[in-house]
């Protein structure tokens, strides 16, 4: 188990991510036994947010059907509504459609600049939302996400107390625009929270036969806390998972050889950068 930073909650080396099959609509045949199959073999942190498609609803369709599921996990959901009153409206339909009366970890959902960055801080900004949010008791933590551009999040964190950040992790990364030399640093200083994403680059490098999935995962367990990854299966999930109990991160030699051949193909693994 690992601590998830200041908010202090243990989490292990993979949780369920809120896309593969989860982002899509008209799946809960199959969406959501895969989130029973993932809360049975003991998830600890899920993942959605209302840009992908059905997955909050599946989720709490889920947490419907399995008694006290929804009590034994840390539930993550985002907003990408930059204002106020527009982010609190959508807060509270993710709360519906999670079928829940609060959320663990609310997250500014994938800044891409700095203009956003001063939108959510300033005056009626999606911060103020978040505040009220947690003063009524329906978030306990706030995060920020992003994918785009290292420089929009070292400006967000300099800026506000954020608890976590969700940030790309792959061999990739150091190519251009890197995260876990510049995000991450920064956040361990504040005593953030780290949570990986793009893994394997939305399932790219397995589709190439570059890498295995337990490769991906020991690289990227180096640097976060957990490492969200969407599934498209029970199969898929109970692979995850078990690489994330058993397996130990890399040294800082294979991460460089691992690094190293995938460079090739660094642009096609980093394709959600700026």
């Amino acid at each position: 188990m690992r601590i998830l930073g200041r908010t202090g909650a243990s989490v292990e080396a993979v949780s369920l991510g809120g896309e593969g099959i989860l982002r899509t609509h008209g799946r809960s045949r199959a969406a959501v036994p895969m989130i029973l199959d993932a809360l049975r073999e003991g998830v600890r942190y899920c993942d959605t947010a209302p840009a992908y498609d059905e997955s909050q609803s599946y989720y709490g369709e889920a947490f419907e059907q399995l008694q006290g599921a929804r009590d034994g996990v840390f539930l993550a959901s985002k907003t990408h509504e930059r204002a106020k009153d527009r982010a609190s409206r959508l807060l509270d339909d993710s709360l519906r459609r999670l079928r829940t009366d609060h959320v663990d970890l609310w997250q500014m959902h994938d800044l891409r600049s700095k203009r956003e960055v001063d939108e959510i801080l300033g005056p009626g900004g999606a911060i103020e939302a978040a505040e009220a949010a947690k003063r009524a008791g329906k978030i306990r933590f706030v995060g920020l996400t992003g994918h785009h551009d290292p420089d929009v999040l070292l400006d967000a964190m300099d800026r506000y107390a954020f608890d976590t950040v969700l940030v790309p992790i792959n061999p990739a990364d150091p190519a251009r625009r890197p995260f876990i030399t510049t995000v991450i640093p920064k956040a361990r200083e504040k005593g953030m929270g780290v949570i990986g994403m793009k893994v394997m680059s939305a399932g790219q490098i397995l589709a190439d036969g570059a890498a295995s999935a337990t490769e991906c995962i020991r690289y990227a367990m180096a640097f976060a806390d957990t490492l969200i990854i969407g599934c498209s299966s029970s199969a898929e999930v109970r692979e995850n998972l078990s690489a994330g109990r058993t397996q130990e991160p890399m040294s800082r030699d294979e991460q460089r050889a691992f690094e190293a051949r995938l460079s090739p193909r660094a642009q096609r693994y980093a394709y959600f950068k700026g």
